[in-house]
């Protein structure tokens, strides 16, 4: 029998401020997503950036807990159920969240105690970052060194490009934009601190360095997270035959005064109606299932900033989630 590890972010336990404080610091404090010196980075995640952000959050939170809890959770088990039923009997799926539960040790115990001889990891991130792909690694890793006799392991590569994620994107656009008639696409990707982007430049001298840098992958770019996020608008713009002029690419979710790649998702929703774009349709392609970032701060946020700036309305296309396609998708690449 072959195990799965299908890995996400994670969330809170719930929409209240202890368990988000909680589920804050455990994320910030990961020196991937926050990559400095560690006594900094305990000052800034706990006396700064928890003690404000919590409760916000919190609030953010209960706007789209459902009545099965985090919409990420529960997209993401009902994914799993679904790869499991199409996999069959020879596979064994879990689930293991990055932070929060289920967390990846158990779920990785889950595996090994069913007596899996291999394991086939799967991060759920299209695009490949240290602050997302890396991390969930690193937690795999760590792990396995401290046991004896574990399973043999491989991981899934990002998939920011594969035929089947792109063409999943399409069908569940389509139909929506046929009925919307939108006027303009914006395709957000989360954000992330140039500085990350920097690190993986192997030619020191490629990311960053001019307005197209990201247009193609080359060797110096090639794990360059802005640039898989490029390489995925694209192909999904080809896809339903938008014109470079129909779209743009752009960046959300930033946190505190470090430099972030650019443009700004948030900027951008409120500059599109003075150009006379009134009808946006708006994709979020590094996100495989629909959370905070998806339907609070897009969804809500986003959609009232955008209307407030004089558009007409705004259709966030939702998140693959456990759309047929996808699902056929990801076992198709846990097959291998």
């Amino acid at each position: 029998m072959i195990g799965v590890l299908l890995i996400n972010l994670g969330t809170p336990d719930a929409p209240h401020t202890p368990e988000v404080r909680r589920y804050l610091r455990q994320f910030l404090m990961d020196p991937r997503v926050i990559d400095i010196h560690p006594v900094a980075r305990w000052l800034l995640v706990q006396g700064i950036i928890v003690p404000f952000r919590a409760p916000k959050s919190a609030k953010a939170y209960q706007k789209i807990w459902g009545a099965q809890g985090s919409p990420l959770r529960s997209h993401t088990l009902q994914l799993a159920a679904l790869v499991q039923a199409q996999l069959g009997d020879e596979y064994r799926v879990e689930v293991g969240m990055r932070y929060g539960s289920p967390s990846i040790p158990e779920a990785l115990e889950k595996l090994a105690t069913a007596g899996v001889k291999e394991i086939r990891a799967f991060p759920l991130y299209p695009q490949y970052a240290a602050s997302s792909t890396g991390t969930a690694e690193d937690v795999v890793l760590k792990f396995i060194r401290g046991k004896k006799n574990f399973p043999d392991l491989r991981f899934i590569p990002p998939f920011f490009d594969h035929e089947g994620f792109i063409r999943s994107h399409m069908e569940i656009a389509r139909p929506l934009i046929d009925t919307f008639r939108p006027d303009y696409f914006l395709f957000s990707f989360h954000g992330l601190p140039e500085r990350h982007i920097l690190k993986e430049d192997t030619s020191k001298k490629h990311c960053l360095q001019s307005e197209d840098c990201c247009e193609r992958l080359v060797p110096a770019n090639g794990m360059c997270y802005r640039a898989h996020c490029f390489q995925t608008a694209k192909a999904i713009a080809k896809g339903l035959n938008f014109s470079e002029a129909d779209y743009s690419i752009a960046f959300q979710s930033r946190l505190g005064r470090t430099p972030w790649i650019q443009p700004f998702t948030d900027l951008l929703l409120k500059e599109l109606p003075q150009k006379g774009k009134k009808r946006l349709v708006v994709f979020c392609p590094s996100f495989v299932a629909d959370c905070l970032e998806t339907l609070e701060e897009i969804g809500i946020r986003g959609r009232g900033d955008f209307l407030s700036a004089g558009g007409e309305d705004l259709l966030l296309i939702p998140s693959l989630n456990s759309h047929p396609t996808w699902v056929h998708t990801v076992s198709q690449m846990v097959r291998g």
